[in-house]
Parts: C-alpha cells; structure tokens; sequence
C-alpha cells in the first residue's frame, strides 16, 4: 500500500515531465511510422507511450475501487488493459496520453496560491513595547498582554496592539484596515488598530484587545477559514463517470457474453471511452482562459468561470475599486489672493513632501517654478516654508490658526467641504494676503459607471459598495454611480458579514477589491475579484485578478466566463453523441475498432478546433458615455 501511494507521488509531482516525454514519444512513433520501414518500432513506442500512461491511471483508479468509486479511471484502465491484449498498442497509448494531458491541463489551470494567510501573518506585530509604573519599557510577545496595558508606539513602528490613544498625537496608515490611502490623524481617545503604521507621532495606547482578538488577528483567521472551506471543485468527467463508466462495464459484459466475443468486449469499453469529453473540458478552459490573459482577466480555473456565470449581486470596495485610489485636487476655493499665485507657492512647497495630500497639490500646473526655503514639516499638521521672503502655511486648520484666528468664513467652506466627503488643505501666507482651502479627494475610476450598467445589462440585479471610508465620502462617490446600496465606515470583517449575510439569502455574491482588508471579503464571497492594482494578498485570495485594474474587464470577464461554459457544454455534447454514434454503428456491422478509433480520433479534433474558437472570441463592450457629477478644480 504504501509502495503504491509512493507512486502515485511521484507520477503525480512529474506529471507535466511525463506528458512532454510521451508526447516526444509519440512524435517519434508518428514519423518511425511514416517512414515505412519501421513498423516494429512504432508499436514498441506505442507499448512503451501506453504503459507509461496506464500506471498511474490504474493507480487512481484502484484507489477509487477501494472508497467503492467506479471512476472513469475505472473504465479507462481495463479499456487500455484489454486493448494491450488484442495488441492495439496505438490506441492503448492515445487513450492514456489524452486522459494524462487532460489531468495536467486540469492542475495548471486550478493551481491556487495558500501564500496568502503567511503573507497577513508577516505584517502582523509580535511584540510590543510595554510602558510599565516607573516608566520604563519592555518588549513583549503580543499574545501575552492583557486588556489595559499601556504599549509605546514610536514614528515607522507598525500598531501592535488595538487600542485607545492614551498620550500623544499620530498620523496613522490605515490602510490594511480600512483601505483607505489617506493618512488618518489620531487624537487622545481615538481607536487605533493593530496592523495600522505610525507614519507621524509617537503615542502611548491603552490595549484594548491583542493577538488573534485584534481587528487584523481576525483578518487572518477569515481568510484562513474561508481558505479551508474551499473544496477543489470536482471534475464534470468524475460526476459524469459515476453513471457513464458502469454502464459502458455492463454493456460491454453483456455485449461480450452474447456474442462471446471478447474483442468485440473490448473494443465497446476502447469506443465508449470519452476521449473528446476527457480533452474536450480542459481545453475549452484553457481557451477561454488564454483569451482572458491577453484582455488582462487572470481567471484561476473553469470553476471560476461557472460561478461568476451565476452571480447576481456584486458587492465593491471604494477606494481603488470604484476609485482610483489616488487622492487628486477636487477644488480650489480662494478666500484672499491671486489663484494662481497660490498654486504656484503650494506646489512649490508641497513638493518636498512625500504625504499622498501634498502629492495631489504636486499634481497642479505650475506657470513658474519656484524654490521654497526654510521648509519645517510640523507632525500631524502641516508644513511652513519660505518664498520671496514671505512666509506661508499649509496643512490643517489648527497649523494655520495663529495667522487667520477665529475665521468664520473659514470655519464654514471647510466644514462644508469636509461634509462633502473632501480632505482638507489650507493655504496662508503670514501676511495675510492670501487664503485658500484644497479640497481633496479620490475620483471615480472612468470606466466605473459604464462598467456597472453593463453588468446590470448582464443580468446581476443587485450593485453594493462597502467601503471603510467616511459616509459624506462614500455618498459623494456613489452619487456619479449606478449602486443600489452604499455602506460606510465598515471594518473588514464587517464586509465578510455583509456577503455572508446576502449568501444567506439566496444570492451568488461577488466581491472586488484591492486591499489587505479586503481579504475576509473576498475569501467569503462566492467570486473574489481583485484589482492589479492592489497587494499581493488580496489578488492570492482571489479567483479572478484583473490586471489592468479596469472595471470594463469585469464585464468582458463575465461575458467570457459565459461563453465558455456554453463552448465546454458544446465540447460535451459532441463527445457524448460521437460516443453514441460509434455505438449505433459497432451494433449495425459499420463501424470496427479502427474505423471507430478514426471517428473518435476526429471527434477530439473537432472539439479542440471548436476550443480554438475561443481563442478568437471578442467580448462586446458598449462603449457609450456615461455622465459624471466631478466638477473641475475651481
């Protein structure tokens, strides 16, 4: 027994060498062939091409008879077995090889990643800096702290722990958290997250919760328990082989005993093997599949293909899904000065920062160049810097509170703009001559309106966006675009639970996003989508990655998945009314093995030129223009 599963390791780990060396074989048997002079060497060839192939064939298939499974790997081993006792070692060598060629189509195109929960457990802190009674510190193990420990948190240091600010100021990434690119400014009392980084500051927190009970430990152990619920989806020839391959057995018993023609026996199991069927699938797949990498859609298997085929509801992360995860310069309000005079000096300024605000700013046309002095950045507020002797501020509200005081015109454009969904830069000179607010934030991706009508066009009834990101910004964004529901300020398990939810009731869900925190979503979600764009993570935990992180590509996605499912049953049945056909012929005297193995031989050509079809196929996209509520900079 254990020889036996040694063996079936190693022709399973050398799969893909062993078709590439009976393939070579087989070439070499073709041209010994029709060389004429070497007949010998063409069964020798072929005996050797069917052996190879018939092992672990009849390995699987004596570990299927063992669980009382009669596969088709049933069928196929004695079918192979009785053509090398009738001496057609040909056919014996064609069936193996196109049952090994489909196996390792099969496990190319299935292949999936598991690197996924080890790359989350990297990013996870295992120690933390503990600030104990006297005021010195220590590092511990995360797992061993308990709700109230004070943990130091310096500039660069990654959040260890969930918790409240307890002293100090920060500037937070939260981006593995909520999928947010801007940076989040955190006070005495905010919530923080394990996971998130400290990008400015240096905070004492109060751990409220550590190590798998954190916010990002649950991350985690989603994904893992989604990963594991996973099954490999079962192949259609091995449900189909549950009813077909005993029923051919039979036939070809019964056929044997009344004619007591062993021959005749065999040569019923030799035809009745679904050679077109066992090529057929696979190949449609890797069609459809190759058609999809050259559009940019990374499908990771048929199965894929099936489900997306069949969803109804899609459920989107904002930022860098819908958006393009790129805060740009929404508008420019001028309270005092000259309007370009200003976008002079804070690009000027802006570009010695690296803050994803300050790159928006940078992003504006310059009419000169100019080269501040005396830049100071100032933690969690802003930047001061010198031109032409004057100097100017920008960042927030309290930075540039000393110049403008209490400004009630001020204080109400940027509450309106920040109750608008906008980020919010001031401008000021120490003079007093010139005001003006940034407002920034993330635009929706271009593509993102037309892609969504035409997925509705397609037959998914339900559009949902679930974004971490603040009401006003969310409504902002799903304003310009088709949705049905918009739900904000959600956590990444909040996601999870949401499409678990929907799941519940009936519907096949999609998700897609880009995030780290998008991973619980995308591991529950009966199709995990995830933009090219995005981390490694979230496109290892998806099922269909679109590289160019273009949402029309989901729309020629699904219209692919659809064909080819269609190209694959077209596949299936032309196997099965071939089958029926060399049956219909065997039984009326006009139709023998050689005659019956052409015809069969024909039938995989058809459905491979049929695959091939796939190949050419080209998706229609509407192209039609769909209007935006963006306004320009002003």
């Amino acid at each position: 027994m254990q020889a036996m599963v040694k063996t079936q390791q190693f022709f399973t780990t050398h799969r893909k060498a062993i078709v590439i060396v009976t393939t070579l074989l087989l070439v070499l048997a073709e041209v010994a062939r029709f060389g004429g002079q070497f007949t010998l060497t063409y069964q020798v060839i072929m005996a050797i091409v069917g052996i190879i192939g018939l092992l672990p064939i009849l390995l699987t298939a004596i570990s299927s008879l063992q669980v009382r499974l009669v596969s088709i790997d049933v069928l196929v081993s004695i079918a192979v077995i009785g053509a090398f006792i009738i001496g057609e070692y040909n056919e014996a060598a064609i069936v193996t090889w196109l049952f090994m060629v489909g196996e390792v189509l099969e496990d190319v195109t299935l292949h999936k990643t598991r690197s996924a929960v080890q790359q989350l457990v990297d990013l996870a802190p295992q120690t933390a800096l503990v600030v104990h009674q006297d005021g010195t510190t220590s590092q511990e193990d995360v797992d061993f702290l308990d709700p109230g420990t004070p943990v130091l948190v310096k500039t660069g240091d990654r959040m260890p722990v969930d918790g409240k600010i307890r002293t100090g100021t920060a500037l937070l990434n939260e981006a593995s958290i909520t999928g947010e690119a801007r940076l989040v400014s955190k006070q005495v009392g905010d919530e923080v997250f394990a996971g998130t980084i400290l990008e400015n500051g240096t905070v004492t927190v109060t751990t409220t919760a550590a190590g798998d009970d954190t916010t990002f430990g649950k991350i985690i152990e989603l994904v893992e328990e989604a990963q594991d619920s996973q099954t490999r989806t079962q192949r259609f020839i091995d449900r189909f082989a549950q009813y077909y391959t005993p029923l051919v057995l039979l036939v070809a018993v019964v056929v044997g005993i009344i004619a007591r023609n062993f021959r005749l026996a065999i040569t019923v199991m030799v035809l009745g093997c679904p050679g077109a069927l066992v090529i057929g699938v696979p190949a449609s797949t890797v069609a459809g599949i190759g058609n999809g990498a050259r559009r940019g859609i990374l499908f990771k298997g048929s199965d894929v293909m099936d489900r997306l085929r069949h969803v109804d509801t899609i459920a989107f992360d904002k930022t860098g899904t819908l958006t393009l995860g790129k805060p740009t310069v929404k508008s420019l309000l001028v309270l005092k000065g000259d309007r370009q005079a200003i976008i002079d000096r804070a690009v000027a300024i802006e570009k010695q920062s690296t803050h994803p605000l300050a790159q928006a700013i940078v992003g504006l046309e310059m009419s000169q160049s100019l080269t501040p002095t005396k830049v100071t950045t100032i933690k969690g507020q802003g930047m001061r810097a010198q031109l032409g002797g004057q100097e100017y501020l920008l960042g927030n509200q309290q930075l540039v509170h000393e110049v403008v005081g209490t400004d009630q015109a001020l204080a109400a454009e940027v509450d309106r703009l920040v109750a608008a969904g906008n980020s919010i830069v001031i401008f000021a000179s120490t003079d007093r001559t010139a005001l003006a607010i940034f407002a920034i934030k993330d635009q929706p991706r271009p593509q993102a309106a037309q892609a969504l009508a035409q997925l509705r066009e397609l037959g998914v009834k339900h559009l949902v966006m679930l974004t971490g990101d603040n009401a006003g910004t969310a409504r902002e964004i799903a304003a310009a675009l088709p949705l049905d529901e918009v739900h904000a300020a959600m956590l990444p398990q909040d996601k999870a639970h949401f499409i678990k939810n929907v799941q519940k009731t009936g519907h096949r869900v999609a998700f897609v996003g880009d995030g780290i925190n998008d991973s619980p979503a995308l591991a529950a979600a009966d199709v995990a989508v995830a933009m090219g764009s995005g981390t490694d993570v979230a496109m290892d935990v998806a099922d269909l990655v679109l590289v160019k992180s273009d949402l029309t590509r989901l729309v020629v996605a699904r219209q692919l998945a659809h064909r080819t499912l269609q190209n694959m049953n077209e596949n299936i049945v032309i196997a099965l009314l071939t089958v029926l056909l060399l049956f219909v012929g065997l039984f009326v005297g006009y139709i023998e093995m050689a005659s019956g193995m052409l015809i069969h031989e024909l039938s995989i050509l058809v459905v491979i030129l049929n695959s091939m079809r796939l190949i050419k196929y080209s998706p229609k996209l509407d192209h039609r223009q769909f209007s935006s509520r963006e306004t320009p900079v002003e």
